[in-house]
């Protein structure tokens, strides 16, 4: 028996479609907030967020071979980032609400937890070594920010900010794979998964932790 094998057939698409579009939206939320904080214009918010929500699962499509990407499979996706733009961009400007740097945290940290197991999953789908697998859920969570900040005229708060980050969601990963050899459901392993790599980062900001600076 495998025990690192990939959720059974037959629900495992859907629960792993379940878990990318609530990433999806989380990430495009944080993309919106990040855009908004610029005072960018309409256009300049969608692309954000189209660049925060599909970027980290587009590279790790790339690296996967798969096409066409999971956004282009399920083309809801992304007239629900559409919708979502529009709704909260109403929103914001309707309650002025403050578009504080805390603001992106809530939705970023989730979108970082459901990334990394889908990442890690669908690395261990198709047949990839442990370590492989746990990268591509890195990738998947930690790229699609990279680009949101970038775009946004930032240093990526990934590498700038020194509260662990990527480090949760390659310790998540790991935390994956650990949980399918000791033998738990799948469902449970991608639900542990989740929370741990998304309340670690949370816990992170809230204590203050930080990974030590480059100092000359």
């Amino acid at each position: 028996m495998n025990l690192l094998a990939p959720l059974p057939p037959g629900w495992s698409e859907l629960l792993r479609t379940a878990l990318e579009v609530a990433a999806t939206l989380a990430f495009a939320l944080s993309g919106v907030i990040a855009a908004a904080r610029q005072r960018l214009d309409v256009v300049g918010v969608c692309v954000v967020a189209f660049a925060a929500a599909f970027g980290g699962g587009t590279l790790r499509d790339l690296l996967l071979d798969q096409r066409p990407f999971f956004w282009v499979r399920h083309i809801e996706f992304v007239w629900a980032l559409l919708a979502l733009c529009l709704a909260a961009m109403a929103l914001m400007r309707q309650r002025e609400l403050a578009l504080t740097e805390r603001a992106i945290l809530w939705p970023d940290a989730i979108g970082l937890g459901l990334f990394t197991a889908i990442g890690v999953d669908l690395g261990l789908a198709v047949g990839l070594p442990a370590l492989a697998a746990v990268m591509m859920g890195v990738i998947t969570s930690c790229f699609g920010g990279v680009l949101r900040d970038v775009l946004c005229n930032l240093l990526p708060s990934a590498f700038s900010d020194h509260r662990p980050y990527a480090l949760w969601s390659f310790a998540g990963g790991w935390l994956h794979v650990g949980l399918l050899a000791a033998g738990l459901p799948p469902w449970l392993v991608l639900t542990v998964t989740v929370l741990f790599t998304a309340g670690m980062r949370l816990v992170s900001v809230w204590r203050g932790w930080s990974l030590p600076g480059w100092r000359v």
